[in-house]
């Protein structure tokens, strides 16, 4: 059974929406554990150790990790799957270099938002005396990593939808330049 034109372009437009309201969730989420992070004054030294509490921004960061992998692969998944062929691939469909780029740079920065908030929230979590984060140390987040990932995943999401509406634009073109053939 082969899909309507107008579902079609609903439930592409429906995808383009959920992955928009997913990266500015994401985006939002980095902005908080930004404000919420550890801060220098919540660091305690008894002279040989140090000892950091969890910060908010633990459980902050990776739901942001969370919302930005969900937005990335519901977007990828709405460029790559040709819904008004009723399940076949179109041979003759070709990807746009403009779309190709577009993609480039949001896998790009997706890959290098997603470093940033892995080891950022992992620098959140609690760091006992003894312990730290790494060789015994203890590590503060930097100002201004999460601002950083949150403007990354505005480049990933924004890249990302405007490839799909590319897409979705040159495929609403090449279906008006078909030419029928006659039969009789």
């Amino acid at each position: 059974m082969v899909e309507s034109p107008s579902k079609c372009k609903f439930t592409f437009i429906f995808f383009i929406i959920v992955s928009l309201s997913l990266g500015l969730v994401s985006f939002s989420l980095c902005i908080v554990s930004e404000i919420k992070r550890n801060k220098k004054e919540d660091l305690r030294w008894n002279g040989k150790l140090c000892h950091l509490p969890s910060s908010p921004a633990f459980g902050l960061g990776i739901a942001s990790l969370v919302c930005l992998a969900l937005a990335q692969s519901i977007g990828n998944s709405i460029l790559f799957k040709d819904c008004c062929s009723g399940g076949k691939r179109n041979a003759r469909f070709k990807i746009p270099i403009v779309v190709r780029i577009l993609l480039s740079i949001s896998w790009v920065g997706f890959g290098i938002a997603v470093i940033l908030l892995i080891a950022a929230t992992s620098m959140s979590k609690r760091q006992p005396y003894g312990e730290g984060w790494l060789n015994s140390e203890c590590y503060l987040v930097k100002k201004g990593i999460y601002a950083g990932s949150a403007m990354l995943i505005l480049v990933t999401v924004g890249t990302l939808i405007g490839s799909a509406l590319l897409t979705m634009k040159n495929n609403k073109a090449d279906q008006g330049h078909k030419i029928h053939a006659q039969t009789g």
